[in-house]
């Protein structure tokens, strides 16, 4: 599949709908890159790699290091890097974590949480000569800020307020948003109200393309699993059935057999 450009996606815009999926490493990326138009470097790697209860410890280098392994794995595939909490609360900051992606992953675009209010640094990155990613409605990096994962959109004030975040990001020249956690109706009216794609992940599916936790879509991780995800394989029982197989051969000395020795 010939890798999207930024040109490419945004004529997506009320077409086929984007596939979009996070990965972490090189080798699910590669697997990954037959089907998927973009890859997310998302920093919910903190949650299923990492084991951590949310997003907010993962660090730039930490960043840094997967998304540069994904792009190796996916090399022609779009690759969107996460910024992760505390690598820009301000525009100076911004600009030089967004430029460190840059110098040292191919990645082509960074993704950064926050509507009207991060405008200003949305404007500074792409002035800048980085292509960015927008991310509203539920935003994973304020979870203690807000007690919690809430959905938005549940009254019209919410609403009006994500067309207006939606509508700023793009004038502040980002190329795509996520949207996550939104009733679907206003996701709909919120890709309606702007010429941009707008990305749903709990979000229903009046938007203009679709991103899931690769973890969460093959159903690798246990504890817990949203509302809105759709698991297509029941990866950790598949997983479990497979290493239990090959510690019973490793027991009974089946393993390894004369098929598998120099």
């Amino acid at each position: 599949m010939k890798k999207l450009t930024i040109g490419s996606i945004q004529k997506r815009k009320s077409g086929v709908p984007l596939v979009m999926i996070t990965a972490y490493d090189a080798l699910f990326a590669r697997l990954f890159a037959e089907s998927a138009d973009i890859l997310l470097v998302g920093d919910s790697l903190n949650m299923s790699f990492g084991g951590n209860p949310d997003t907010l410890s993962a660090t730039m280098d930490q960043m840094i290091y997967h998304t540069a392994a994904v792009c190796k794995g996916a090399s022609e595939t779009f690759v969107i890097a996460d910024m992760p909490f505390g690598s820009y609360i301000d525009t100076t900051s911004a600009l030089t974590n967004a430029m460190r992606v840059y110098r040292e992953t191919p990645a082509d675009a960074v993704k950064i949480e926050g509507g009207a209010d991060k405008a200003d640094l949305v404007r500074h990155l792409t002035a800048n000569g980085i292509a960015v990613c927008g991310h509203i409605g539920l935003l994973p990096q304020a979870v203690r800020a807000e007690g919690g994962y809430k959905v938005k959109g549940k009254s019209e004030d919410e609403a009006l307020s994500l067309i207006a975040d939606a509508q700023a990001i793009e004038q502040a020249g980002a190329f795509i948003v996520v949207i996550e956690g939104v009733k679907a109706d206003v996701a709909t009216r919120v890709a309606q109200s702007v010429s941009i794609p707008v990305i749903g992940i709990g979000a229903g599916n009046g938007v203009d393309g679709q991103v899931l936790v690769f973890s969460d879509m093959l159903g690798l991780y246990e504890p817990f699993v949203p509302k809105f995800v759709k698991q297509y394989m029941n990866g950790a029982a598949l997983v479990k059935e497979a290493v239990k197989n090959y510690a019973d051969d490793v027991k009974q000395r089946s393993f390894p057999d004369e098929n598998h020795v120099y």
